[in-house]
C-alpha cells in the first residue's frame, strides 16, 4: 500500500474543513484536504443562502463551496477527491487509510466530516429537497416568511424549528407519530401556547406533494386510525436529527451518546493530542454555516500550535 507523510490533513470539505485548509496553507503547514462521500458538505443541498455574512444579495450553497474550495486551493492546500476508510488514532503519526488503498500518516488531523441530516426515506422527499423539503428552519426558513409550513418531529429540536417558524410563517403544522412531545416541557409548552402552531397527532407523512417548477404545496397525512389528511404547505422541515459522521474515530476520540466529538473547552482539541474536531461533527447546536467557518479557523489554529510545540 502507497504510503505518504504529511504534517496536516483534514477530512472533510464543508465550511469547517475549507476553512481550516486556508488557515493551515497560510501557516505553511502543507495541508492536504480529503472531500471524503459529499464534496461541499450538506450546503451543496441547499438552494439560496442568504444568511453568510459578506454576501448581501445572497449566494446558493453550490457556489459558496466552490468559492471556498478555490480560496483554499490558492493557497496551496492539496484538495483530493476520496474517502478515508480506515483510522488508527492509536499512536503519531496517525494513520488514515484513503479509499482502501492509500495510507496517509499525519502529524496532526482536523476531523471536519460534518452529520447528515435524518430522512423519512420518502423518494417524493428526495424529489423536492432544495425545493421545498429542507433539514434546517435557521437556513431556510425566511424563504417562507407568511406562508404555511410543516415541521416532522415531536423533540426540542422540531419545537425549537417550530417556534422559529411561527415568527415567520403564517402557519406552522407539527406532524408528531405518537400522541405527546418528547420534548421538554418548557418546550412543550411554548408550542402549544403559540397560535399559529397546529400540532397534528398519531401522524405519518406519506407522501409530500408538489410541482417540479413551484416546488412542495402540500403533504399527505396517514393518521393512525388508517385515515388520509392533505395539509397545504410550502414548506416542509425534517427535524428527526442528526447523524454525525464520527463512526471511523469513535474508537479513540470521545464522543457523547449521539457520536458528536467532543472538544476541550472553547477549543478543537479532542482527547486525542494532535487531533482536532471543527465543524457539524462536533456541534449539536448551532449547525451552521458561519460557525462551522469559525470552528475551522480554530482547529487550524490548535493544529499549528501544536506542530510549534511538538517539533
Amino acid at each position: 500500500m502507497e504510503t505518504e507523510k504529511l504534517k496536516c490533513l483534514i477530512l472533510g470539505s464543508g465550511p469547517a474543513g475549507y476553512t481550516a485548509a486556508i488557515y493551515a496553507a497560510r501557516a505553511n503547514m502543507s495541508p492536504v484536504l480529503y472531500e471524503g462521500i459529499q464534496p461541499g458538505g450538506q450546503l451543496t443541498t441547499t438552494t439560496e443562502i442568504e444568511n453568510f455574512p459578506g454576501y448581501p444579495n445572497g449566494i446558493t450553497g453550490q457556489e459558496m463551496m466552490d468559492q471556498l474550495k478555490e480560496q483554499a486551493s490558492r493557497f496551496g492546500t492539496d484538495i483530493r477527491f476520496g474517502l478515508a476508510t480506515k483510522a488508527d488514532l492509536s499512536s503519531r503519526p496517525f494513520r488514515i487509510t484513503i479509499d482502501e488503498e492509500k495510507e496517509i500518516l499525519a502529524e496532526t488531523l482536523i476531523i471536519a466530516t460534518g452529520a447528515t441530516a435524518k430522512y423519512l426515506g420518502l423518494d417524493s422527499e428526495e424529489k423536492f429537497k432544495g425545493q421545498g423539503v429542507s433539514a434546517c428552519a435557521t437556513c431556510d426558513g425566511f424563504f417562507y416568511k407568511g406562508k404555511d409550513v410543516a415541521v416532522v418531529g415531536g423533540g426540542d429540536t422540531a419545537c425549537e424549528e417550530a417556534s422559529y417558524l411561527s415568527g415567520l410563517c403564517n402557519k406552522v403544522y407539527m406532524i408528531v407519530r405518537r400522541d405527546e412531545l418528547r420534548a421538554s416541557k418548557a418546550m412543550q409548552e411554548r408550542v402549544k401556547n403559540t397560535p399559529n402552531i397546529e400540532i397534528l397527532w398519531n401522524c405519518n407523512t406519506k407522501e409530500i406533494v408538489g410541482t417540479p417548477m413551484g416546488g412542495v404545496n402540500g403533504a399527505i397525512l396517514a393518521h393512525k386510525d388508517g385515515s388520509e389528511k392533505r395539509i397545504d404547505v410550502h414548506g416542509f422541515f425534517l427535524a428527526i436529527g442528526h447523524h454525525p459522521n464520527s463512526e471511523l474515530f469513535s474508537e479513540w476520540v470521545k464522543t457523547n451518546t449521539e457520536g458528536y466529538i467532543i472538544t476541550e473547552g472553547k477549543s478543537s482539541r479532542t482527547n486525542i493530542p494532535g487531533v482536532f474536531a471543527a465543524g457539524d461533527v462536533q456541534d449539536p447546536w448551532y449547525r451552521q454555516a458561519v460557525t462551522a467557518a469559525g470552528s475551522g479557523c480554530m482547529a487550524a489554529l490548535d493544529a499549528e500550535r501544536f506542530l510549534a510545540e511538538n517539533k
